[in-house]
């Protein structure tokens, strides 16, 4: 999906259409999540929503996400592998989690966050395997926070050159993480810094 239409569907239908976005992601909805957290933050910089509002929908929208991904796990785990694992390209992915749970345990759902796709299988396959609900919230929510803050602040900082930043980050991975990382917070202390300095007349 464009920028352009995803920019038209928020304006239209506001934090809801944020919230279910992010929420129908989780069944293969094909719009990064990236993307729409970053839309929102941008659409807060240009003050057409509320930043709080923006934000707080977005982030309901992961958990929301997060959640009926584990609970499928929970109550359709297998069969719904199964019926993955018969696209190649899933095929690949269930693997590549597979080998992210098995090298870095529960800490895996936190570093599946750096990968499209693989983060809404991890959930499939921790609740499949047993994961306590509340072991998982406590680590899935917390890093979901701090990942919508993160995609949140690239969109309010960088505008509408998000979707080039997000390819960016989707093709070099954490290289180019860090460096946004460090872009972002140079960003959001340059912005406060020009809001807030005095103002001066023409002829001062």
């Amino acid at each position: 999906m464009e920028m352009n239409l995803l920019i038209s569907i928020i304006e239209q239908y506001g934090y809801v259409a944020i919230f279910f976005l992010l929420w129908l992601g989780i069944v293969g909805l094909p719009i990064p999540d990236e993307l729409v957290v970053a839309t929102g933050g941008f659409l807060a910089s240009i003050q057409i929503l509320n930043p709080y509002y923006s934000f707080l929908s977005g982030y309901l929208g992961v958990m929301s996400g997060l959640t009926i991904g584990f609970m499928l796990g929970k109550w359709f785990g297998r069969p719904i592998l199964d019926w993955l694992s018969k696209k190649e390209k899933m095929k690949r992915m269930i693997t590549r989690s597979t080998e992210l749970i098995q090298k870095y345990g529960t800490f895996s759902l936190c570093i599946s966050y750096l990968f499209p796709v693989v983060r809404h299988i991890v959930p499939y396959m921790v609740a499949l395997g047993g994961m306590k609900f509340r072991r998982y919230a406590a680590l899935s929510y917390s890093i979901g926070f701090v990942w919508t803050v993160f995609f949140f602040l690239i969109g309010y900082v960088f505008g509408k050159n998000v979707e080039m930043v997000i390819h960016l980050i989707r093709h070099y991975g954490l290289y180019a993480l860090a460096g946004l990382i460090l872009l972002v917070i140079v960003g959001v202390f340059a912005r406060q810094k020009w809001a807030n300095r005095p103002y001066k007349a023409q002829g001062d």
